[in-house]
């Protein structure tokens, strides 16, 4: 497959098939990648910190150089821009409004997973206290309106940022005020990735509830446990939701090139500028019809691009990406690449862990995505609660993290970090109700409490 394609040798659709079957590894090779953003504040007015200034996101990138990171730019009218880092296979990234985002290198365990993200926190909190700057872990911001919060100037963002309210009510609300945690996952062949991909999809809704963290909007419950999951239903129908399809018999590469295919572009690269593709279709580009780029045609990185504009509650690159749980402390952020791995990387887990789903409707995958970031784990599905169904999916995922059997230092298997999903599973108490109970009790009606109880 060549990288670059020329006029003799367009992209075809078995290149775009081949450049995801390009993720098959051997189990011994599959490692996983934790990523998670977290809302920066100023500390005494809890506002939103702009990209500018003397303390601000640009001084926070600068100041975490200090630890072997590298910069990552990219040019613009006034400019080389700073809008990330690099160091090895992990680097920092801007979201749109801010929010502060770790994506972790591949790792083999859990261990290992928690120990970079708490050396993170811990790099970032020395910055940032010399900054006057904190960080917290929500789904949803708890008071910033949408004008509060400042844009990072990303070019890719200016795109969206026009485009996301002509296809949904809540898009500008998913850019400027959310915050998740996920994980990236292996698979061995196209069999293995679609059988992950539809026992993880169908039990997003059950770690959207046992994750659900964002009960506030401006300073009020909102009616949500998590307003982060109910924003993704009003975002843009195209590239979000539950992909009936891959429940469907016969699912593989070719069923979700064809989707991707579908979904409308936001954009294409080039000498590190983004090219205005909005709504126009990368089909019409393989054919050097792209209104955007009149006779042009894809190379297999525009591809690669335009997948990462796809929104799905489980994401298909060249790994599998679990995208339904909200951020929250530390401990959560460990526990979320826990649960999946758990469950997806023993063949014993992830066929028990089908047996919970396999049964389960379409009607039933969309109505309990809906319902979850609602009522959480009091949400039913197939004739039992979500809560019933957490209890076994977190039990099955620690038999499957006992039967891998990596163990740290200390001789202690990865199995410990599913305790707190645990306590919230066996409780049924999400920890968005948590926190109401904290408003509606000790913090009498006043959010702002938040910013010290729950920063990192």
């Amino acid at each position: 497959m060549a990288d670059v394609v020329c006029a003799e040798r367009p992209l075809v659709l078995e290149d775009l098939v081949e450049w995801l079957a390009k993720g098959e590894k051997p189990a011994s090779e599959w490692r996983v990648g934790a990523e998670h953003e977290k809302f920066v504040f100023r500390l005494g007015t809890h506002a939103a910190v702009p990209y500018e200034g003397e303390a601000g996101i640009k001084a926070l990138l600068e100041g975490l150089m200090r630890f072997g990171w590298s910069g990552v730019y990219e040019p613009s009218d006034k400019g080389e821009v700073l809008i990330g880092l690099e160091r090895g296979k992990a680097n920092v990234s801007l979201e749109p409004g801010g929010q502060f985002e770790l994506s972790g290198a591949p790792l083999e365990t859990m261990h290992d997973i928690c120990a970079e993200t708490g050396g993170h926190l811990q790099e970032v909190k020395v910055v940032a206290d010399e900054l006057g700057l904190g960080f917290l872990g929500l789904g949803f911001t708890p008071n910033w309106s949408r004008a509060d919060v400042p844009v990072m100037p990303k070019g890719r963002y200016g795109i969206m940022r026009a485009y996301m309210p002509k296809v949904g009510g809540l898009g500008l609300d998913m850019m400027f005020r959310t915050c998740t945690v996920q994980a990236n996952l292996d698979f061995g062949s196209e069999a293995d990735m679609a059988a992950k991909f539809r026992t993880s999809l169908a039990l997003q809704p059950i770690a959207t509830a046992l994750f659900a963290n964002s009960p506030f909007t401006e300073g009020k419950p909102n009616g949500f446990l998590s307003a982060r999951a109910n924003v993704w239903t009003d975002t843009d129908a195209d590239r979000t939701g539950m992909l009936d399809f891959v429940f469907q018999d016969g699912f593989g590469y070719e069923t979700y090139v064809n989707y991707a295919l579908d979904v409308p572009m936001y954009f294409v690269k080039r000498d590190g500028r983004y090219i205005d593709a909005s709504g126009q279709s990368f089909r019409a580009f393989m054919e050097g019809k792209l209104p955007a780029l009149p006779g042009e045609r894809p190379t297999i990185k525009d591809w690669a691009d335009h997948t990462t504009t796809l929104f799905p509650e489980v994401r298909l690159k060249q790994y599998l990406e679990m995208r339904g749980a909200d951020s929250g402390p530390w401990s959560r952020l460990c526990a979320l690449p826990a649960l999946w791995t758990g469950v997806l990387y023993d063949s014993a887990a992830l066929a028990a862990a089908w047996d919970l789903c396999k049964d389960w409707t379409v009607e039933d995958h969309n109505v309990l995505r809906v319902d979850v970031a609602r009522v959480g784990l009091k949400a039913q599905v197939g004739g039992r609660t979500a809560q019933d169904v957490a209890k076994d999916l977190v039990a099955i995922a620690r038999e499957g993290l006992k039967n891998r059997n990596r163990l740290n230092g200390g001789m202690v298997d990865e199995s410990g970090y599913l305790a707190e999903l645990e306590e919230i599973a066996a409780s049924g108490i999400t920890p968005a109700e948590r926190l109401l109970e904290l408003y509606n009790g000790p913090w009498q009606g006043d959010v702002s409490p938040v910013f010290e109880a729950f920063a990192y």
